[in-house]
């Protein structure tokens, strides 16, 4: 969105069947325009530090992913095969001068050129000449301008370089993974290609060496800043407007502290910051220093509620969880909150307290907002989602999606329920008589991620499965975000035994009044955290669950990475029963239920040693399961067909399973 407000850019595919995103423009007043989807002769072939920056993301469109602009969004710049360069007022796309791997292009204020990433350096192109800033090249395992991986993956900082703002200077982090284990990840269906080595930080191992300095764009490093890394592992992000600010955590993640450097001598000064004997957490869009106030979003354990801060003093009230910042104006912050868990509101939230809501209740909002324009998406349990400009003059323009339908209405029907009042869904087959199903649990049930939301999409492959003949039960129990700190906060030290707790006496709950689940008959199926929640639901309560696929599961969280790891289970090296407690590989021996294990033999974050090791603990202890191995594929599963077959798969697993339980 262009700075005053006036112009929109946005991406969108041609149609249901097209992957392929395209470059669009809405001026005020006019109608929506196309630009490029990025294949209109220019785009090449991705390289790999393009889909590892994407795996991160969980992109899986093609054509033009990301993009920056500058203010007035007359010119848009993406990356493809090289620097693209976007006259939004003509719709024409020229080249620049630029090395083919680059990626995350990023324009100079104030002047004429485009600092972007190739290989272990930062580039500069004008157009028609391209060079690397000089003094970046440090040798093997040092990289600059480049997030790491616990960087990329799980703090949301997908940027390794800043522009200050009158565009002389950059400050770009310095990365070295010398002291990182490498790992290999290999394609067992390519015996001719050689292993791809990558550098991971497992929990309790070591991480990436960051640092940050200030650079001339012209004569390379000037002077590092000093942010204590000693004492500070984290750089969580880096924000240059008014002053440089930098946001940091030691590795326990007990505090989070924002820092002032100055970028002429590189000595910072502490400005804020936010403890908790259990963790912190980082919130997008923050800190933000506008008009000497520094805001940012904390937890208030007093009463329970996340909230925006001004200069360290909370000043949304008690109740309302904040969930992004979205803009600041003279009055007060923008940002999305939430009442009730299962959805989130546009909220404005006036510096004196006074809250005012700008999106309808009973739906889940995100927004965008800049130059009093605000563009809405509103998302509906049943319905489509739709996104809408709001000029800042009043009028309305609805910005059009050319996704396809289901095919079949979506129709969860929200419940809180159990010990712990844990909200979940339930999906039936469209016109069910009322007769007792089998029962398929659907979760993620980990942190940071819900599954219980007042959006159609979130439940629209549940209600695929309702469909197939399955009661389908989400849960989301302690741990996911939406009920307050003290929720979360509850898995510390131990991500089993609550999560599979809630998942069990929930659904029990639900099914005392509710004859049409059958819990004689119950499978689950997960990925990722709920892959592991699926396979530990089958070893450790077989009498409740009888049936479990388990897609890209963590096994054993020492395989894992240290910022995620850490912040729930602490250093394995000082709490090692907290590894124990939640090791399945432990549990082998337990198993008596069906098991499919399912994995991509190229995922670089839980990789497949996770359920490789799983599988042969489980032969050891003559354990009979099934797995499945994806060649080629990530911890996403982007392919298409691949991604239908595999529900096919899931689905007659289960049913041939819970079709006769014992």
């Amino acid at each position: 969105m262009s700075k005053d407000g006036n112009r929109v850019v946005f991406l969108r595919s041609s149609g249901p069947d097209d992957p392929t995103n395209a470059l669009w423009v809405v001026d005020r007043g006019c109608a929506a325009r196309r630009l490029t989807d990025g294949t209109d002769g220019v785009v090449g072939e991705l390289t790999a530090a393009e889909k590892a920056r994407r795996e991160r993301a969980r992109e899986q469109a093609g054509g033009v992913v990301t993009f920056v602009a500058d203010g007035s969004l007359s010119t848009i710049w993406f990356a493809s095969g090289g620097i693209h360069e976007v006259d939004v007022a003509t719709g024409a796309v020229r080249a620049l001068a630029s090395a083919a791997d680059a990626y995350d292009p990023r324009p100079q204020p104030h002047g004429n050129r485009v600092a972007y990433v190739s290989g272990s350096t930062v580039r500069l192109s004008n157009g028609t000449k391209d060079a690397a800033i000089p003094g970046l090249d440090d040798g093997p395992g040092i990289s600059w301008g480049a997030a790491e991986f616990v960087a990329a993956e799980e703090m949301g900082r997908s940027r390794g370089f800043w522009w200050s703002p009158d565009g002389t200077s950059l400050a770009i982090a310095r990365v070295d993974t010398s002291e990182v284990e490498s790992w290999w990840i290999a394609a067992p269906d390519r015996p001719d290609v050689a292993p791809r080595e990558i550098r991971y930080p497992a929990a309790g191992t070591a991480n990436a060496n960051v640092s940050l300095w200030i650079t001339d764009p012209d004569a390379g490093p000037v002077v590092e800043v000093d942010w204590a890394q000693g004492e500070y592992e984290y750089l969580c992000d880096v924000v240059w407007g008014a002053q440089l600010l930098l946001v940091v955590q030691p590795r326990n993640q007990r505090a989070t502290i924002v820092l002032s450097a100055d970028p002429v001598t590189g000595e910072t000064t502490e400005v804020g910051r936010h403890t908790d004997p259990h963790w912190t957490e980082l919130f997008a869009g923050t800190p933000v220093d506008t008009d000497g106030r520094l805001i940012t979003i904390a937890d208030d354990t007093a009463v329970d509620t996340r909230r925006l801060h001004v200069n360290g003093s909370a000043v949304s009230p008690a109740g309302l969880q904040i969930r992004s910042l979205v803009d600041v104006d003279d009055a007060g912050v923008w940002c999305t909150a939430t009442r009730a868990a299962i959805d989130a509101q546009l909220v404005h939230v006036a510096f004196d307290g006074e809250v005012t809501e700008h999106s309808a209740p009973g739906t889940f909002a995100t927004a965008v907002r800049k130059g009093g324009t605000t563009v809405l998406s509103e998302a509906t349990p049943s319905g489509p989602t739709r996104w809408t400009i709001r000029w800042s003059d009043g009028a309305e323009h609805v910005i059009f999606s050319y996704s396809d339908e289901p095919g079949f209405d979506v129709s969860p029907a929200f419940h809180i329920a159990g010990p712990r009042s844990c909200n979940a869904a339930v999906l039936m087959p469209a016109g069910h008589d009322g007769s007792p199903l089998p029962v398929l649990l659907d979760p993620y049930g980990g942190p940071h991620a819900q599954r219980v939301l007042t959006a159609r999409n979130a439940h629209a492959t549940s209600q695929w499965f309702a469909e197939q003949g399955f009661a389908v039960v989400v849960i989301d129990g302690r741990g996911t975000p939406g009920r307050g700190p003290a929720f979360e906060r509850e898995v510390h030290a131990d991500l089993a035994a609550p999560v599979l707790d809630d998942q069990i006496d929930t659904l029990q709950a639900l099914a005392a009044s509710d004859e049409r689940l059958d819990l004689s008959r119950v499978g689950i199926r997960g990925w990722s955290f709920g892959g592991y929640l699926a396979a530990l639901a089958v070893l450790r309560r077989p009498d409740a669950v009888h049936a479990a696929v388990a897609g890209a599961p963590v096994t054993d969280w020492r395989l894992y990475d240290t910022h995620y790891t850490e912040r729930y289970l602490g250093h394995p090296a000082t709490s090692p029963g907290h590894y124990e407690q939640t090791d399945l590989l432990a549990d082998a021996h337990r198993l008596e239920r069906p098991l499919m294990l399912i994995h991509g033999l190229a995922d670089d974050n839980v990789v497949a040693a996770h359920t490789l090791t799983l599988s042969s603990a489980l032969l050891a202890a003559g354990r009979a399961h099934e797995v499945l191995p994806l060649s080629g594929v990530t911890h996403m599963t982007p392919q298409e067909q691949v991604a239908e077959n595999l529900l096919h798969l899931q689905r007659d697993f289960l049913m041939e399973h819970l079709a006769d339980v014992q």
